[in-house]
């Protein structure tokens, strides 16, 4: 007796990606694939770049004059374009492409410059948040006293002086703050950038409207 062996052979293809190329569901780094687009990024931009300090704008810019003011005005934007390179510059270490990102500033500053300078980077950080909550808690107490204090006035027809404190209204804009702090995953909600971005139309076009009427009303 024969014994046939028969040796079957298979052809098996593995497709092995990248790390560094990311998989259909999640990117590079191990997180779900990023859905952004030019008009999300714009968005934030926006709400990065215009606030409400642009209701002061014109009234800065008087100050300076028609010269120093849009001088001024092209050397900030000038910064910010500087900074925003600098930045993204720093957003991966290592490789530009395939390398690790830096997902904050204390990444970006740990992973390039290291020691003592990332507590540095982090006190400097912390110390900003801290002012500008204060910062913000103020105007928009101030803010919601002026619309009623306004209020007062067009009822008492100017006959009433008006005092009131801004205190109650400090501590509601707190509270408010410490609520929607609560909220998991704040940061990501998408349609917050809009709405932000939105507002800050708001002040650019109040602050036009503003302008317009100031000069119609030493024209005529």
């Amino acid at each position: 007796m024969s014994e046939n062996n028969n040796q079957q052979v298979f052809d098996i293809t593995i497709d092995v990606v990248p790390k560094n190329n990311g998989s259909k569901c999640f990117d590079d780094d191990g997180r779900l694939k990023r859905t952004g687009s030019i008009w999300t990024a714009s968005a934030h931009i926006i709400t990065a770049v215009i606030g409400s300090g642009v209701l002061s704008l014109a009234w800065a810019i008087a100050q300076l004059g028609w010269i120093a003011g849009p001088s001024v005005m092209f050397l900030f934007s000038f910064v910010s374009y500087y900074t925003s390179c600098l930045l993204s510059d720093c957003y991966r270490s290592g490789d530009p492409l395939t390398g690790k990102r830096n997902y904050t500033y204390i990444d970006a500053v740990r992973s390039i410059l290291g020691g003592a300078r990332v507590k540095a980077c982090g006190l400097i950080q912390y110390l900003n948040l801290f002012g500008i909550a204060i910062g913000y808690t103020i105007a928009a107490s101030v803010s919601m006293m002026a619309i009623k204090r306004s209020n007062c006035f067009h009822e008492s027809g100017g006959k009433k002086p008006c005092h009131m404190s801004s205190n109650p209204y400090m501590i509601l804009f707190g509270v408010t703050e410490v609520l929607l702090s609560q909220i998991p995953d704040f940061d990501q909600i998408w349609w917050l950038s809009i709405v932000a971005a939105v507002m800050s139309f708001t002040y650019s076009s109040i602050g036009l409207a503003l302008g317009i009427v100031k000069v119609a009303s030493q024209c005529f």
